[in-house]
Parts: structure tokens; C-alpha cells; sequence
């Protein structure tokens, strides 16, 4: 039974899902890109993509525009503060590119049974395009906990978070939103 009704220690599982927001992703700390945005990237993404804007891989080019020089995609922001992947392992993390030596906030959902998990939909707020040389961090917090809802997967909870990207200085560069639907699939009881 997810919703606790004993008085003892465990409050009742909305509280708890209350409690997580505003509280961060991960280990909690500010992710540091381990590289500085750089043109093999810039020109690996291009592409991948297909993208052939000149701004991104053409230096004469970019140089007459607005931007002064390249500039990389906006949509890239995410790929500068991902971590190194380990491949070694990857079974047994199940599939996650990283070791985690953090809880997850989110295994309040997993004790309570909503042990699926889709991504539903991502959305970026670019403030400024990042340029060559440029070292990007990133926190991630929890922004909000929807009610229950009944879904065609089974009862669940979409969980939102945001991170927010910024440059040496401080200085907002953009941010993301993912949303993902934590539900209890069908079949499986309380």
C-alpha cells in the first residue's frame, strides 16, 4: 500500500513526494563540463544532425554574422556537462552510463510500487548560444510532483526537473526541463 496511514515515523506519501521538490537530482552538487565547448564536438553534432548552418563549423562565415565567430547548436547544451559514459559495468548498473553514489530522490516512487518509468517530454529555455572556450555547469532540482493520475500505463505521477546551465561567471545560459511519468504499470497491485 503506497499511502501510509500510521502516525509512526514514515508521513503519507504525498507529503513525502512534497518534500522532493525544490531538493536536488543526483549527488546534489553542481556538474562541471569536462570539457570546454569545443569545435570537434560542435562539428561532430552538426553532423549527426544534418545541420549545416555555417555558423556552427565555418569560421570566415561565422565571423561576419551577429555572433562574431562559431557558435555551437543551442539544443548541444545539455551534451557539454554530460558525463564520460563507463561502459564496463553498464549490465549491472541497469544501463546507466555512470555509477551513482547517490540515493535517488526518486526511489520514494519505486518503494511505493511506480515502478515504471517514461520520459514524456523535454523542453529549453536557450538564453544565449554558447561560444568556443566557453566551461558550462549544470544543477538539476526537482520543480514539481503532479497528483496521481490514471494513465493507460496504470496510476502514476509525472515528476518535472529542471536544470539550469551556466557559464564561468554565474550567468544563466539556459535551462531544461524533463518530465517523466513514474506509474505503477498495470497488472501490478498496490
Amino acid at each position: 500500500m503506497y499511502e501510509e496511514t500510521d502516525t509512526g515515523a514514515t508521513p503519507p506519501f504525498r507529503e513525502r513526494l512534497g518534500a522532493l521538490v525544490g531538493k536536488p537530482m543526483g549527488s546534489g552538487g553542481t556538474s562541471v563540463a569536462p570539457d570546454p565547448v569545443n569545435q570537434p564536438m560542435i562539428r561532430h553534432w552538426a553532423a549527426a544532425f544534418e545541420d549545416h548552418n555555417p555558423v556552427y563549423t565555418d569560421p570566415a562565415f561565422a565571423a561576419n554574422t551577429r555572433f562574431g565567430g562559431i557558435v555551437a547548436p543551442p539544443l548541444m547544451l545539455q551534451t557539454w556537462t554530460m558525463a564520460t559514459p563507463m561502459i564496463t559495468g553498464i549490465a549491472e548498473r541497469g544501463g546507466s552510463p555512470v555509477e551513482s553514489t547517490a540515493t535517488s530522490p526518486l526511489s520514494v516512487f519505486d518503494e511505493a510500487g511506480f515502478v515504471g518509468t517514461l520520459a514524456s517530454n523535454s523542453e529549453f529555455e536557450i538564453e544565449r548560444y554558447l561560444r568556443v572556450g566557453e566551461t558550462i555547469s549544470a544543477s538539476t532540482v526537482i520543480e514539481s510532483i503532479s497528483d496521481e493520475k490514471q494513465t493507460r500505463l496504470g496510476a502514476g505521477h509525472f515528476v518535472t526537473w529542471v536544470t539550469t546551465y551556466v557559464d564561468e561567471t554565474g550567468a544563466v545560459v539556459g535551462r531544461q526541463r524533463f518530465r517523466i511519468l513514474k506509474f505503477r504499470p498495470r497488472g501490478i497491485t498496490e
